[in-house]
């Protein structure tokens, strides 16, 4: 199963953030350390090639540390200044304005040589649904501007909001591209809750979950549903899971949708404990 999901304000977005990057300093990236790659947007990259760009590895409290050192590591490689964060629990958050200003000391040495009093630096925040940007922008601005959801779609338009004196920043809409070429993109994009819960269906993103955990983490499923054994049947795997937890409709038959929302919102809630669906692929 393909998923899609692309809100006919992501591409008026799209439109707003290219007009506006002639003003742009430096681009924030905030992606989820637990996807990094397929929670970016190449269509961002595509608009934002030539301004210095700051990677924020948000929700790194739900990612597996290890693999999170392997994507700092792969975004150094490729030029982009990498920063991993957890904006929920305000971690690393007091380095980013510093983050912002060495990326900005090409600009600042021009300003200089030109005689010119330096402005505060103008900053685009940008990311897809849901990797934590209005809790990023929060925690920046040290009170409530932007609005916080846990679903995809919070952010509707775009907002300039001052960060002191040296720093503003320019809100966005979380953008989508128009479609995900690889179906294994789409489902970390549900299980991370990028994309609407009402436009995929769960037993097909916890098969792929499931199938995931089995092979790179089985020490984790098998301590969260107190499995003894992995079976290799995946069906199987969900009647094991189901039984234990109860979801039985008559005739003792597992209940494969109550199942799979369970598993899914264990994920979503980080009780698997900490979780990279994805490495870097050099």
């Amino acid at each position: 199963m393909k998923i899609q999901w692309y809100p006919g304000h992501m591409a008026k977005a799209k439109r707003q953030v290219t007009e506006k990057l002639k003003m742009i300093d430096v681009v924030m990236e905030i992606v989820d350390a637990r996807i990094p790659m397929s929670s970016r947007n190449p269509m961002i990259e595509e608009v934002t090639e030539n301004k210095p760009r700051l990677m924020l590895l948000n929700k790194a409290d739900l990612a597996d540390p290890q693999i999170t050192k392997e994507w700092e590591a792969y975004f150094e490689k490729e030029k982009v200044k990498p920063l991993t964060i957890d904006a929920q629990h305000g971690k690393g958050m007091k380095q980013i304005p510093a983050e912002v200003q060495k990326l900005a000391a090409p600009l600042y040495e021009r300003w200089e040589r030109k005689g010119i009093n330096p402005r505060p630096l103008r900053s685009l925040i940008v990311g897809i649904p849901n990797v934590g940007k209005s809790t990023v922008i929060n925690k920046l601005a040290g009170k409530k501007i932007a609005n916080i959801g846990d679903k995809p779609g919070v952010t509707k338009k775009q907002q300039w909001i001052k960060m002191g004196s040296t720093l503003e920043l320019l809100d966005t809409p979380g953008i989508l591209w128009p479609k995900f070429e690889d179906e294994a993109v789409g489902y970390r994009l549900a299980l991370t809750g990028a994309v609407k819960e009402e436009i995929f269906d769960f037993q097909d993103a916890v098969l792929f979950f499931l199938t995931f955990m089995a092979a790179e983490y089985p020490q984790l499923l098998k301590s969260r549903y107190n499995l003894e054994e992995i079976p290799d049947d995946k069906v199987q795997l969900f009647d094991d899971i189901g039984r234990r937890r109860g979801c039985l409709i008559s005739g003792g038959h597992v209940d494969y949708d109550r199942t799979a929302e369970i598993i899914f919102r264990d994920f979503r809630q980080g009780l698997f404990g900490p979780v990279t669906l994805e490495k870097p692929i050099y």
